[in-house]
């Protein structure tokens, strides 16, 4: 038997494929979705830091904490998958593997849990606008930040110390391009029993909760919305919330294509896991400063008005 302390490498065989001369054309594709999600929400950031308007108003100190967590995410899992285009190789260390794991469960959870604070945010500015500036004041926004980050890392931390606590004494291939934990507890020939039911019970808890959130959230906007009595007044009520629907269909979306598939099918995962699964991790992060940019009108105006703050530093200079 070959226990947890003999591992020294895991194999993601994902993206393996019978034609790797595609594979130079997944590296240059991949690469610049990546290029593109660290442009992209890294101005997003700045943006919002560097705009005094857009600075102090709660739904953009969720976005900027989306932002950085789109980046860490990605970076989680692209990194990887680039370097194994490259190589022959398709491994990854078991500390890798687990360092992998840790961060795509905490990243993405957290990432499930500011959508849920953004729809929260919605929801207290169209059904209690007179309350607004109380309820969502600067340490309430800050303590739901706080919640978004710390829940997903404590739960992803739980769920990482047990995977670390399997044997594994079969195949050490897995049929994927990251270290997922459904396929990994599958390698294990320990007794994952207790481990399963954790994610059914503290796991499923933990990554369903955001989306209630969600879901209550928007049935109240939707009833206060149709309670208005003006056509004008509803479309403005809703379009507000254009932006953050688009990312949670997205988003959520590309979650049930992952996880409402079948493990995997002949040591391959599906094709609609794994196109799901690149959606979720490496196309939705790039998206998001995309959609956030182009259906929003503070932002365009906060881009306005930073383009014209280095015009005229560049007349200044000239």
């Amino acid at each position: 038997m070959m226990n947890k302390t003999a591992i020294t490498d895991f194999v993601l065989s994902g993206l393996s494929t019978r034609q790797p001369e595609y594979e130079g054309l997944l590296f240059s594709l991949f690469l610049s979705i990546y290029l593109l999600t660290l442009l992209g929400n890294v101005l997003i950031i700045l943006l919002i830091l560097s705009d005094a308007h857009l600075f102090h108003l709660p739904m953009y100190i969720f976005l900027s904490h989306l932002s950085l967590v789109d980046i860490c995410f990605s970076s989680a899992t692209t990194p990887k998958m680039l370097q194994m285009l490259l190589s022959k190789t398709k491994t990854i260390s078991y500390t890798g593997c687990l360092m992998q794991l840790y961060f795509f469960v905490a990243l993405g959870n957290a990432d499930s849990f500011l959508l849920a604070s953004m729809a929260y945010d919605h929801y207290v500015a169209i059904c209690f606008p007179l309350h607004y500036a109380t309820v969502m004041s600067r340490k309430h926004c800050l303590q739901l930040v706080a919640g978004s980050w710390l829940v997903p890392c404590l739960h992803s931390l739980l769920q990482t110390l047990m995977a670390s606590q399997h044997s594994f004494c079969t195949s050490l291939e897995i049929p994927h391009f990251f270290c997922d934990l459904r396929e990994l507890l599958s390698l294990s020939c320990s007794d994952v029993s207790i481990h399963q039911l954790i994610i059914l019970t503290k796991g499923a808890c933990v990554s369903l909760s955001p989306f209630v959130c969600i879901l209550l959230s928007y049935a109240q906007i939707l009833s206060s919305i149709i309670r208005i009595p003006s056509t004008h007044g509803k479309y403005k009520a809703f379009s507000t919330c254009g932006s953050h629907l688009i990312t949670v269909a997205l988003y959520f979306g590309a979650i049930m294509g992952v996880y409402f598939q079948p493990s995997s099918h002949g040591g391959q995962a599906s094709a609609g896991n794994m196109v799901a699964s690149v959606i979720f991790m490496v196309i939705a992060p790039m998206l998001n400063p995309v959609i956030y940019s182009l259906r929003n009108n503070e932002v365009k105006n906060a881009m306005k008005r930073a383009h014209g703050k280095m015009t005229r530093k560049c007349w200044v200079w000239g």
